[in-house]
């Protein structure tokens, strides 16, 4: 199982850069996210996938049985999907106000502190 979800991993980080290479905005902002969710699942993939024992600690136990899945990155992803969601969002806001004042999707367009007819400064003195 843990094969299917390596292959899975490597698909959605190749995916990720593709969309993240993009001149368009909102490719980029799908890319990022789709990282943040490649990540999240490679951390879920490192934490063993094992469904039969609990991580719990039982009467009597000092540690976890070594059969269990580790519950730390499993904690760590619900803190990621918040976090990777805030910045989401603060970057879908960034690239709607973009959209708004420059009226274009490509990066290449966006050239407000670089206009394209500008002359060149002076070279040499």
């Amino acid at each position: 199982m843990e094969a299917v979800f390596s292959g899975l991993v490597g698909i959605f980080f190749s995916a990720a850069i593709y969309l993240m290479l993009s001149r368009h905005s909102v490719r980029l902002l799908l890319g990022i996210a789709l990282l943040g969710n490649a990540v999240n699942l490679l951390l879920f993939t490192a934490g063993r996938l094992t469904r039969e024992v609990p991580p719990i600690i039982g009467a009597g136990e000092d540690v976890l049985a070594a059969t269990t899945a580790n519950p730390l990155p499993q904690a760590l992803i619900l803190t990621a999907i918040v976090i990777s969601f805030c910045f989401f969002c603060f970057l879908a806001v960034l690239v709607w106000r973009a959209f708004q004042a420059l009226k274009t999707d490509d990066t290449n367009e966006m050239r407000a502190a670089e206009p394209a007819r500008e002359p060149l400064p002076p070279l040499g003195y």
